[in-house]
């Protein structure tokens, strides 16, 4: 069968062949189990806190008709006669809601809790929220079950099922390594192998052993994901058991393109209209892409053509899903759709395992996703686009058979599928580990002594170190000792390098700047510019834009935001195209830094206007991230000399200061600087001296 389409996209005539490859899911391959009842409202609770209706289907009508409902009983006797367990089962099975309350309900945790990781923040507050909601008389979070997050802690002296992220855990595991309020402890999507996720695999299986070895309470330790490697896990943790619960399967039907094709985000647009012009109108597509700027430009380019009287089809809503959205966008996905009219989600890789959409029957998969690197080489943390691996390719694929057969569009060929890396790299063999090394000498553990599960590369650590010693942070690379000053950092939820100008700014007398900068560096973007408003955006803000750069942008347009009455804030947010919900967090997450930076005695002072002490406390932190204007009118790093330019979002891009600070590098084709500020060249040789003088320079124009 040769299907084709071609369709009118920024003027220019696209034509996508698809050829279909069927594949049923089997137990021979990594494929995702799918279970027909949708958990729609089971991962999303806020959208009952909102004051919606509830569906028809009673809360403990749907607790029972999920997959691991018959299964509870035998599920609680391997629970109890084991002190470890992986349990292998897919999203939507009822193990994340489920399995805590089964085992609060037969007091398994004893006089203890039961604590729930989980990878994302959205996550962790939804899942918690719909569990209160299920556990019912009358609780609400905060009660028996609660939740705690980065600059965010709903809980009591009640709470008796926790959920909180893993690296909120891995917190609290400084204050007391061996985690002696939870006795239960269930590391949840454990196959996402973030970087906490991996320190605390570590960190619970030491604590479970020396709490045996010194008669404390039990530690039981659960690890749940959809799909893992479940030989490497159970080695790990001392060859462990694994139970699998079934689910409810359904084929999904695979497609590959003919040939590759470069523009993966036209190509998925073209196949959208495709299905969108043979399939039935109750049948929902999820297509997924890097991040908010493909998605939004997406989204415009489907918004646009379902409009054109000549593209046949039902009506189209559009909905996109990335973590930087309001809440009340991310919870429209999840809204049923009038009759007669399809749903078509755009999302970034948060769709893979996080939620669950029901209605979906349909994925386009791009095939690629927005990964962050550190390369010790280098010195840069990039931002970088691309490909997946075939673990992802599956998860997402598997997306489209939750309530019936489904199909997925893959926008590149079979041989490129098999080319992929078989599973992702975990967060921990290519991230910037000295957030982690510092954590772990809060515990007073070295890194190169920690049992992995994955050693991350030598070199990675060696990096993570010398930044840390740059910093002030340790005394000597060797040492697994903190100085003053880097115990005080670790006390921070915060980059190393940011605690650093926290703890700077009491000096240049700009605590309070500083204290907002950081919120706001630490959150989701404040700032919202709508495709088809772009102009209007930038016209409106443009009385914010500071010729220093963008940390003091932001700045400004915060310190406005603080002078408007509270009545007034949200309208004033709308007018200024503000992210009215982020901005709120910043002013919650400098409210939470500024109560640690109080328990230091710092001195809360303001710099006013006098921005370059601003400018000169944010170089204490940064200065490893300098960049130097060329001949070329390209920007040079000064730590290992790569060849970067002024990213276009930037209030600096087309200006040319001798020297800038970034907080980001993004690679596409070329690698572009992000959150910049203009310095002084001499502020270097007050601040950095150490660093100027014994930093090894080389020049390289691969980035």
């Amino acid at each position: 069968m040769d299907c084709s389409s071609k369709y009118n996209i920024n003027q220019s005539k696209i034509s996508l062949k698809l050829n279909p490859v069927p594949i049923l899911f089997n137990k021979n391959g990594p494929s995702p189990k799918k279970i027909k009842l949708s958990d729609n409202f089971h991962r999303n609770a806020n959208f009952f806190a909102n004051g919606n209706s509830l569906p028809k289907i009673s809360i403990q009508d749907q607790r029972r008709n999920l997959p691991i409902f018959e299964k509870r009983n035998k599920l609680l006797e391997i629970i109890k006669r084991h002190k470890t367990l992986i349990i292998i089962g897919e999203t939507g099975s009822g193990k994340t809601t489920q399995i805590p309350q089964y085992i609060y309900s037969a007091r398994l945790q004893e006089n203890g809790k039961i604590a729930v990781t989980q990878p994302r923040r959205v996550a962790a507050i939804s899942i918690a929220m719909r569990v209160a909601l299920e556990h019912g008389n009358g609780m609400s979070v905060g009660d028996v079950v609660g939740y705690s997050v980065r600059f965010e802690d709903v809980t009591s002296k009640k709470t008796k099922i926790k959920y909180l992220t893993d690296g909120m855990l891995l917190r609290e595991a400084m204050l007391d390594r061996l985690l002696l309020d939870y006795n239960v402890v269930i590391l949840d999507e454990a196959h996402e192998r973030t970087i906490h996720t991996d320190i605390l695999f570590g960190v619970v299986k030491s604590a479970q052993k020396i709490r045996a070895e010194r008669n404390h309470p039990p530690l039981k330790i659960i690890i749940m994901s959809a799909t893992m490697d479940v030989d490497h896990f159970s080695r790990y943790f001392n060859n462990c058991q694994a139970a699998y619960l079934e689910g409810r399967t359904y084929p999904v039907n695979i497609f590959y393109t003919v040939k590759p094709h470069d523009d993966y985000q036209t190509s998925c647009v073209a196949t959208f209209f495709k299905i969108h012009q043979e399939a039935p109108a109750n049948h929902d597509v999820l297509i997924f892409l890097t991040g908010q700027e493909e998605i939004e430009a997406c989204a415009h380019q489907i918004r646009l053509l379902a409009k054109d009287p000549d593209v046949e089809g039902p009506p189209v809503r559009v909905c996109t899903l990335y973590a930087a959205q309001p809440n009340s966008q991310q919870m429209a996905v999840f809204q049923p759709t009038p009759s007669g009219t399809r749903k078509v989600v755009i999302s970034t890789n948060i769709a893979e395992t996080s939620v669950t959409i029901s209605g979906i029957k349909y994925v386009i998969d791009g095939g690629m996703v927005k990964s962050r690197s550190f390369h010790p080489s280098t010195g840069l943390e990039l931002l970088k686009i691309q490909r997946i691996s075939q673990e992802q390719a599956w998860q997402r694929s598997g997306r489209a058979g939750r309530q019936s057969e489904g199909f997925c569009y893959r926008i590149y060929t079979r041989s490129q599928f098999e080319l992929m890396k078989p599973t992702s790299i975990p967060e921990i063999q290519r991230a910037n580990l000295n957030s982690v090394a510092l954590q772990l000498l809060a515990l007073d553990i070295h890194m190169l002594h920690f049992d992995f599960l994955d050693k991350p590369p030598k070199d990675s650590i060696q990096a993570a170190f010398e930044q840390l010693k740059l910093l002030g942070a340790i005394e000597d690379i060797d040492s697994i000792a903190l100085t003053s000053l880097g115990k005080k950092m670790a006390r921070f939820p915060l980059d190393p390098k940011f605690s650093k100008i926290l703890l700077s700014a009491e000096q240049y007398g700009c605590l309070q700047e500083a204290l907002t900068v950081i919120a706001l560096l630490s959150s989701e973007s404040i700032l919202t510019t709508p495709r088809s408003k772009r102009d209007q955006a930038e016209s409106v803000r443009q009385k914010f834009r500071s010729g220093y750069g963008d940390h003091i942008t932001l700045l400004n347009i915060y310190r406005e935001f603080d002078t408007i009455g509270q009545k007034k804030k949200r309208n004033w947010c709308h007018e200024h195209f503000i992210n009215f919900r982020n901005i709120l967090y910043v002013q919650d997450v400098r409210s939470q830094l500024e109560e640690i930076c109080k328990n230091f005695d710092l001195h809360i002072s303001s710099c006013g206007s006098q921005i370059d002490q601003l400018r000169k406390c944010l170089l204490t932190g940064l200065f490893m991230n300098v960049a130097e204007l060329q001949r070329d009118r390209q920007y040079v790093t000064l730590d290992r000399r790569q060849v970067t330019l002024i990213h276009p979002s930037s209030v600096l891009h087309g200006q040319q200061p001798a020297y800038v600070v970034f907080t980001e590098v993004v690679q596409s084709t070329k690698c572009y600087l992000r959150g910049i500020i203009s310095i002084e060249g001499e502020w270097l040789r007050e601040i950095a001296p150490d660093y100027l003088r014994n930093h090894n320079f080389r020049y390289s124009k691969d980035c």
